[in-house]
């Protein structure tokens, strides 16, 4: 599902909002989830799941192309836990 596919389906659930609104309305949940990431924070969310960052290690590499062995530095990466709700309507 697409963001526009997103604020397509809450427009049609929900009366009285427009889909400008509603456009808002997700871009700011995503702009917001993404800031506290950016500070380190994590994001909560009952019954779907949490956002976290997840450190990884320096590591060595190798460049496909040329075999060549390359130092990737150490990062930090975004990270999705799904909640136990939403595993439970995955499985089922």
């Amino acid at each position: 599902m697409t963001k526009a596919e997103l604020v397509d389906q809450i427009t049609r659930k929900v009366d009285g909002l427009t889909r400008t609104q509603v456009d808002v309305l997700v871009g700011t949940v995503f702009t917001s989830i993404k800031d506290a990431l950016t500070v380190g924070d994590k994001v909560e969310i009952r019954g779907f799941g949490s956002f976290r960052l997840r450190d990884r290690a320096a590591r060595e590499g190798r460049n496909p192309k040329t075999g060549e062995i390359v130092k990737v530095p150490a990062k930090k990466v975004p990270f999705f836990k799904a909640g136990k709700e939403l595993k439970e309507l995955v499985d089922s």
